[in-house]
């Protein structure tokens, strides 16, 4: 798995994920922690975790291993970036050292004979991250392997927005293609995501100040991070809210909860509930 991450990223086919999580880290709070946590909760429709297992497939930074733990579930985390299994490992250290209800470990989504061997799980989360396989609908079939009878489904998934997925693509390829394309492509749009949002708040006439604080309280993530995170994550797929809808109906789960990004750019999040 190993070598063939490692040739992945030095082919331009693979964004190194982890090496962006470990910068995140070093923001990584208490308001935080505790945003993440009521975002599983208001998805989830749930106050609490109590009792239940929970899967985090693609478990990146750690930050929702972290929050289903608080939130009393007994977590089993992996990922195929080794930087983020020890990203997630550090968060454990950090707050649930010697905790044998958290489990951390190396793995690929795209295997299905590793998800069957995991168990059933209450709760699989997956945010961000089938889209990034370069197999997403296999991935797509793979998650529903782990989720135990009447467990739920936590995804989210790129919109599909015709020509201009198609040229993110090209503009993230390149970014993973080397030293000079990662330049290129962040001398480009880093300026431009900046005087974009400080287009967004004046003509909004809002304070920056405040926007930048309701960007960490969705989910408690990084506006920064998450730049460099859109810009390099490649492999890229996406797709439209409905195909994801039939996909899994066909596979008789029913959807509880949807939020979509309104036909633009970003994720669309989706709850299923396995009938």
């Amino acid at each position: 798995m190993t070598s063939t991450f490692d040739r992945e990223v030095k082919q331009g086919d693979r964004f190194q994920f982890g090496k962006n999580w470990q910068r995140f880290l070093s923001v990584l709070n208490d308001e935080r922690i505790a945003e993440a946590q009521k975002s599983l909760k208001q998805m989830l429709q749930v106050e609490d975790l109590e009792g239940k297992t929970f899967l985090d497939i693609g478990s990146g930074s750690g930050l929702f291993s972290l929050a289903a733990r608080h939130l009393g579930a007994k977590v089993h985390s992996f990922d195929y970036d080794p930087d983020s299994v020890g990203c997630t490992q550090e968060l454990k250290r950090r707050y649930f050292p010697d905790d044998n209800n958290w489990i951390i470990e190396r793995g690929s989504v795209l295997d299905a004979d590793y998800l069957k061997s995991l168990g059933q799980f209450d709760i699989v989360y997956s945010w961000g991250v089938l889209h990034h396989t370069g197999a997403m609908w296999q991935a797509l079939e793979n998650v529903t392997l782990p989720v135990a009878e009447r467990g739920r489904l936590f995804i989210a998934i790129y919109n599909e927005q015709g020509s201009k997925s198609n040229r993110w693509r090209q503009i993230k390829k390149l970014y993973c293609s080397g030293i000079a394309g990662k330049t290129l492509v962040s001398t480009v749009f880093i300026p431009y995501f900046i005087l974009g949002g400080l287009a967004v708040d004046i003509l909004k006439a809002r304070n920056p100040i405040a926007r930048y604080t309701d960007y960490k309280k969705s989910r408690g993530m990084s506006r920064v991070y998450d730049w460099f995170d859109w810009l390099g994550g490649y492999p890229f797929e996406v797709a439209k809210p409905e195909d994801i809808f039939k996909f899994y109906r066909d596979k008789n789960f029913e959807l509880e909860n949807l939020i979509t990004c309104g036909g633009g750019l970003g994720n669309n999040q989706f709850v299923f509930k396995k009938q």
